[in-house]
């Protein structure tokens, strides 16, 4: 009796069990699915994310500019090269405007715009206003290509403009010529409506 007293009063003050591991898929958790480098709480990107993220903004920049500025000393403003089988053109067309070629000769008005889209962009990133990977990466092409046309605008006082394509049918014979940063800004356009309309069909899917 007294040795099973004894072991009932050791189990009573054997040491607590450890607390329920983090279920699967929650943020911040090891291996949490679609999370690169994982999340910390309150939803902020994890040290490896933020690598990545800034290694992806890096590239593209530099990508855009080294473009550019490979462009603006080999090409003289104006002038085509044909590159392929007659439907693409490397040129050096400068833009005052917006794209399209629209608002031209409004350089210090995009310079403006363009100072306020980056607080607004950082603000956003920040604060986590647009949550999940696809929404996160729209902003960070965002980020490249305004801060990739806003480098144009200080440096050579136009945007430049290097990529032209005529495939030879409407609205494409050619398509308005274009850079590395516009194709991020559209990238990213096309990314937020994506996430936009997903929210909506999972929105539908809940309430049907």
């Amino acid at each position: 009796m007294e040795n099973h007293a004894w072991m009932e009063g050791m189990n009573s003050h054997s040491c607590p069990a450890s607390p329920d591991p983090e279920p699967p898929g929650v943020l911040g958790a090891p291996g949490a699915p679609g999370m690169p480098g994982g999340m910390a709480a309150g939803g902020r990107l994890g040290r490896r994310a933020r690598i990545l993220c800034g290694g992806m903004v890096a590239f593209l920049y530099v990508l855009d500019q080294a473009t550019k500025l490979w462009t603006v000393r080999n090409l003289e403003l104006g002038e085509h090269r044909v590159v392929g089988v007659g439907w693409f053109d490397w040129v050096h067309f400068s833009n005052t405007g917006a794209a399209f070629g629209i608002l031209q000769d409004s350089n210090r008005f995009f310079m403006g715009l363009s100072l306020v889209a980056l607080g607004g962009i950082g603000w956003a990133l920040w604060r986590g206003v647009f949550p999940g990977w696809g929404n996160r990466v729209a902003l960070l092409w965002l980020l490249v290509g305004v801060l990739g046309n806003l480098t144009d605008r200080l440096l050579h006082g136009y945007v430049v403009d290097f990529l032209l394509f005529d495939l030879g049918f409407a609205p494409a014979n050619p398509w308005p010529a274009f850079n590395v940063a516009d194709s991020c800004i559209c990238g990213a356009v096309v990314l937020l409506l994506w996430g936009s309309l997903r929210e909506e069909w999972g929105r539908g899917r809940r309430k049907a």
